[in-house]
């Protein structure tokens, strides 16, 4: 408890800043799946200040979001509203979230590297049970080679990502894209410069 009431606090304190911390657009890999949207229901996890969620809403997809900051949710409320769109906030962490069954047709996770190897097979797997069998996983995160950049993300090489990592915690599911690049992005004061980022997309089977 001690250890989540301190990720808390930090969390609400970088939130706490009269600009958006990573931004108000979308994160660029998200966007890039634009034509990937047909409707439908989707959930973003850890979703901060809103630009990913807000986004998915003037896609026409109906959005579920929720992160553990009070203050970063105030932010994404906010942010819908000026986007003149819907979405269903709640303020809650990845553990104490309902997680439906099969009920999303996309479940998306950008940059959510919060969680060590354990947590993160645990969180894995509550995003693999609430997505509806032919729907889509979406996962943008960082790569090893971030830590030579420290532009961002978790700075512990164990909640980094690689493909493979990604591929073998989703092994029933149809990889539709994967890929490793490196790129300047610009989303906010919390991501910005050159960074190693690790990109997928696959349909549950």
């Amino acid at each position: 408890m001690a250890k989540f009431s301190k990720a808390l606090e930090r969390w609400n304190e970088r939130f706490s800043i009269d600009t958006y911390l990573f931004g108000q657009q979308a994160n660029h890999y998200l966007q890039a799946q634009k034509d990937r949207f047909q409707g439908g229901k989707a959930l973003a996890i850890a979703d901060g200040e809103g630009r990913n969620s807000v986004w998915m809403a003037q896609q026409g997809i109906q959005v579920n979001a929720f992160d553990f900051s009070p203050i970063a949710l105030e932010k994404a409320k906010k942010l819908a509203q000026q986007k003149n769109v819907s979405v269903d906030f709640e303020c809650s962490d990845w553990q104490s979230y309902a997680w439906p069954r099969s009920e999303y047709d996309y479940v998306v996770g950008i940059f959510f590297q919060f969680a060590d190897p354990d947590e993160r097979t645990e969180l894995f797997a509550k995003m693999d049970h609430s997505l509806k069998p032919g729907g889509l996983m979406i996962i943008q995160g960082y790569g090893e080679k971030q830590l030579q950049y420290k532009t961002g993300g978790p700075g512990v090489i164990e909640n980094l990502y690689t493909e493979s990592l990604l591929k073998n915690a989703f092994p029933n599911y149809e990889i539709l894209d994967s890929c490793t690049y490196e790129k300047e992005i610009e989303e906010g004061d919390g991501h910005d410069g050159m960074s190693a980022l690790v990109g997928f997309v696959a349909r549950k089977l």
